[in-house]
């Protein structure tokens, strides 16, 4: 019997640049044409002006004093300018720290410190986030000090604060303060610090979700997310020609790598429609720029193709696009495939790890691989399925999924514990995910090891109920998860979400289940919701789902996450 174990090819050489590089070399080929535009902001720059931003923001940081190694925290939703600081950073060596703009002071107190922050660039305001607030309540030193000059008790190694936009804070420099210094810096400083800097240099640092504990800063290099977003350009076929709509966070590695880099290692146009989410302003910015690419989690492509307004928009511009970040119900995708015009649309599995992506279909795969699986693997990179002792299992047994290659992070910021328990000393890295590849090497994600339920000695994998449930006309979305219980340890929970206007009782879900799959896996609990607790990133959190069902229904200790 074949193993599950699969490689990629490698007749496509790896990238040897930095970032920096990737990004000269991109405003010097696609000079004249637009390279971003950020629908909110009113902003349509072309690679000449973009370059000339990013240019003059990174000498700003030189003046400033900052140099290769050093931190700095960006806190902020979509906008022209996070971009903007993402390349300047790379430029001069500078480790950009993504920070998750739903993040309250505790969470970005921890951050800053845990990497050793020497900068932070903030946004402003967000409907219910004051970013300015929380950095004043937390660090209450701004008010009195000059900008550049912080002296924080609960943030040591924080000297500089930037503000997004015009206005002016106490203690902080506003954005264009920072274009401006550029005037003190020489060419040469620049041109020096940049010869100076290794593609294999660490220049990211992107926080893990913390559900399981505080976050872990998974710490990228030039090579690792460079290669991963041209090869994820490749599969999808981009030319300069291609309008890429990037609705997900950037913040998050499928924004920033899938979808900014890609601009720089094949001249894609990005656009931004708005700083968060939002179905409408996403199929307003399809139409207005002609969007043959989107990106988005499944969630986000739901809540497009149910909007009322949908069939008002002529979407027929769009061609391909990744749906990532979680796992995407069969139906959904059928879909997405015939209603949302992307005959083309790929599925990409990875995680934050691995820079992210290590597995994705191609444009022009068969529609039940698309819709079956995550893909195959990507070049230059190495998967396999492992039982619970590491021993590589046949095909068409369950597993969890390891990855090796270029793709794997340098390891977790100042926690070698942490590294070591996710990396193994000949380079694999655990997923936590559970998965079964074929002997062509397609691979099934089939759910998380720690979202498998024991009920009664028998392991229940909720992904397989919830595609079963899918196939209800009545049922829109569900979730199911385990929950603590006296007799069998754990017990099956569902959350569903029904179409409009449809009513469905719980005894009617559970004589659709009769007789169509085994009894063990039919849920005690069922509960009709409206929405469901996700994260920025429209991650659905079943950790939330889980305590709050066992609240609800008293069952004593909420089960860990």
């Amino acid at each position: 019997m074949k193993k599950s174990y699969v490689a990629g090819l490698t007749d496509v050489p790896l990238l040897q640049a930095t970032l920096g590089e990737a990004f000269d070399n991109a405003v010097k080929r696609w000079s004249s044409n637009i390279a971003l535009v950020s629908c909110h902001e009113k902003i349509r720059w072309t690679w000449a002006e973009f370059g000339d931003r990013v240019e003059a923001f990174a000498k700003g940081l030189i003046a400033l004093g900052f140099s290769p190694g050093d931190r700095i925290g960006i806190w902020a939703t979509n906008q022209a300018d996070w971009t903007v600081v993402q390349f300047a950073t790379a430029k001069i060596g500078v480790i950009l720290v993504n920070i998750n703009p739903a993040y309250r002071p505790s969470e970005l107190e921890y951050v800053l410190n845990k990497v050793g922050c020497k900068g932070v660039v903030t946004g402003t305001r967000f409907k219910s986030s004051d970013y300015i607030k929380m950095l004043q309540d937390l660090l209450p030193e701004l008010h009195q000090c000059a900008p550049g000059e912080l002296q924080a008790a609960k943030a040591p190694q924080l000297q500089t604060v930037i503000r997004l936009g015009t206005g002016h804070t106490a203690g902080m420099f506003h954005f264009g303060e920072v274009l401006q210094l550029s005037e003190q810096v020489e060419e040469s400083a620049l041109t020096d610090m940049a010869m100076h800097l290794g593609c294999h240099d660490a220049i990211n640092i992107q926080f893990t979700s913390g559900t399981t504990g505080a976050p872990k800063g998974a710490t990228l290099s030039h090579h690792n997310i460079l290669n991963n977003a041209n090869i994820v350009a490749n599969n999808l076929r981009y030319t300069p020609e291609d309008v890429v709509c990037n609705t997900v966070p950037l913040y998050h590695c499928f924004g920033m790598v899938a979808g900014n880099l890609t601009a720089i290692t094949h001249g894609v146009r990005l656009v931004y429609p708005s700083e968060v989410f939002e179905a409408e302003a996403t199929l307003q910015a399809v139409v207005q720029e002609g969007c043959t690419s989107m990106y988005g989690v499944p969630t986000m492509f739901l809540a497009a193709i149910d909007h009322p307004n949908f069939k008002n928009y002529d979407v027929s511009t769009l061609r391909t696009g990744i749906m990532a970040g979680a796992p995407c119900p069969m139906e959904l995708m059928k879909r997405v495939i015939q209603d949302y015009h992307l005959p083309e649309i790929t599925i990409g599995y990875g995680m934050t790890e691995t820079s992210p992506i290590s597995y994705q279909g191609h444009t022009d795969d068969a529609l039940d691989k698309r819709v079956g699986t995550v893909g195959q693997v990507v070049p230059h990179t190495e998967v396999k399925i492992v039982n619970a002792v590491g021993e590589t299992v046949p095909c068409g047994v369950q597993g969890e999924v390891l990855t090796r290659g270029y793709c794997v992070m340098k390891g977790y910021w100042d926690d070698a514990a942490k590294t070591a328990e996710c990396i193994e000393p000949d380079g694999w890295i655990h997923s936590g995910d559970l998965g079964i590849m074929d002997e062509n090497g397609w691979l099934r994600i089939t759910g998380r090891l720690k979202d498998m339920v024991i009920r009664g000695g028998e392991n229940v994998y909720p992904r397989e109920i919830e595609e079963f449930l899918y196939g209800h006309p009545q049922i829109h979305e569900v979730q199911v998860f385990g929950v603590p219980d006296d007799k069998f340890g754990e017990e099956i929970a569902a959350w569903i979400e029904l179409h409009p206007g449809e009513e469905l009782s719980a005894e009617d879900v559970r004589a659709y289940c009769k007789g169509s799959i085994a009894y063990y896996k039919v849920p005690r609990y069922i509960k009709f919701v409206h929405e469901f607790p996700m994260t920025v990133t429209g991650k659905i959190q079943k950790f939330e789902m889980r305590n709050a069902m066992t609240r609800e229904l008293n069952l004593g200790l909420q089960k860990s996450a």
